[in-house]
């Protein structure tokens, strides 16, 4: 059992960040100073108990491997346990399995294993998530390992397949979603209720930074955007800070607990992820 996994099994609210490793086209020094600001934070927001998922190429960008600098370089300074990678299929099968077994060595607890956007390269290594977090169950047993779900999608068969016997994770990541989509996250857990399905999901939220028109729409190719009611937030006066709020009380309101805040940056996450909360 997971530091994380008795996070997520205990009743009661519980926020989550996630951040992205550095990109690979940083120059040397850009990329040195992106890895500084970054184990600061993940010491700053540790330190005060808070689980970090650490993403494996965001948005269809190369990143920096996220266990390549924070595994071996932090030190004491940042708590492990609190620290969940996150893996995609989109690597070679060998890369994974090392991926997995460094993981475990460091000290991490959990990893996340997502199969990975198939509309850009490169390809996956096996078909499905499930598929890789069956072959790391058996390879490294000590890790939970966390799967992914899409209240965009049939909360039927999201649901189903996150409680199927050969879904091979104790705890679920889900899409974005917002304050604009709570009645598909109500549809979800009304769903994971009939199925009797006891699996945590932390569902994610996005800090939108702007309502840059050109911005939604990149963003819309990665995830359901809904610029128009995030636009008119903005023109009503709401600062970004007060319109990630509202998405994290409107998915309290449903029964929604758990939580995952993206795109907080990685040297103010934890002054941003703060002012969010002070609104909550």
């Amino acid at each position: 059992m997971s530091e994380l996994l008795d996070a997520l099994r205990a009743p009661g609210p519980l926020v989550t960040v996630e951040l992205r490793p550095p990109r690979t086209d940083l120059s040397g020094e850009d990329g040195m100073s992106a890895w500084i600001d970054l184990h600061h934070t993940l010491g700053r927001l540790t330190r005060q108990e808070l689980f970090v998922f650490l993403t494996d190429n965001a948005v269809g960008s190369a990143e920096e491997e996220n266990l390549a600098h924070v595994g071996g370089n932090v030190g004491d300074s940042v708590e492990l346990s609190r620290i969940v990678p996150i893996l995609t299929c989109k690597h070679t099968l060998e890369y994974c399995e090392t991926f997995a077994v460094r993981a475990a060595s460091d000290g991490f607890e959990s990893l996340t294993v997502l199969g990975g956007d198939v509309s850009v390269p490169p390809p996956r290594c096996v078909p499905h998530g499930r598929d890789l977090r069956e072959i790391l169950s058996g390879r490294v047993p000590s890790l939970t390992l966390g799967g992914w779900v899409n209240p965009h999608r049939s909360a039927t068969e999201q649901v189903a397949f996150i409680n199927a016997p050969d879904a091979h994770a104790e705890y679920a990541l889900s899409q974005i979603v917002s304050h604009h989509s709570v009645d598909i996250v109500e549809d979800f857990l009304e769903e994971a209720h009939r199925a009797g399905s006891s699996k945590p999901v932390v569902f994610g939220v996005f800090y939108y930074r702007s309502p840059n028109p050109r911005t939604l729409s990149m963003l819309g190719s990665f995830f359901p955007v809904p610029s128009r009611e995030i636009q008119a937030d903005f023109e009503s006066g709401a600062s970004p800070e007060e319109i990630c709020a509202r998405s994290i009380r409107a998915l309290r309101s449903v029964g929604a607990e758990k939580i995952y805040v993206s795109n907080l940056g990685e040297r103010h996450a934890g002054r941003r992820l703060r002012s969010i909360l002070e609104l909550v």
